[in-house]
């Protein structure tokens, strides 16, 4: 479950682990941490140069608190959480484990049957599942409240 920090008076809801975002960071030359905190161009740059030939890796490691923060502030929290969906993509992602733990079953099993679009949805998902978590926390919120 999420832990809930107080900043400034503020409420911002821990939604994404620097414990993970430390493990992607970990094979930060494919860009992986960068895209877990919502950093879709420069997770591609890094996937592309090798995390900017090392050098932008290195950086990285104490950028990653600041993603953080960032980040748990951008993104609502619910009932999917982003840390489970983010692992299941990482180790799963051909499998569709990912669009099944988020409820979409139809996409889940098309990604099981076809290695995940060839690749090309795992790559989409990539680029998108912070979104797409989102939408269905406010979604699932917005239909609680009202």
């Amino acid at each position: 479950m999420p832990k809930t920090i107080i900043r400034n008076d503020e409420r911002i809801i821990d939604n994404h682990s620097k414990l993970i975002g430390y493990l992607f960071w970990f094979f930060g030359f494919l860009g992986a941490h960068r895209f877990y905190y919502g950093k879709q161009i420069s997770g591609t740059i890094w996937l592309f140069t090798g995390g900017l030939f090392g050098i932008g890796w290195i950086v990285d490691f104490f950028l990653i608190p600041s993603m953080d923060d960032e980040t748990d502030i951008a993104y609502w929290d619910g009932d999917i959480q982003y840390n489970v969906a983010w692992v299941l993509l990482v180790l799963l992602g051909y499998f569709g484990f990912h669009r099944l733990y988020m409820g979409k079953i139809g996409t889940g099993i098309l990604y099981l049957c076809t290695g995940g679009l060839l690749g090309i949805g795992v790559i989409y998902d990539f680029w998108t599942l912070n979104d797409q978590i989102n939408e269905i926390n406010v979604t699932r919120t917005k239909s609680h409240i009202g």
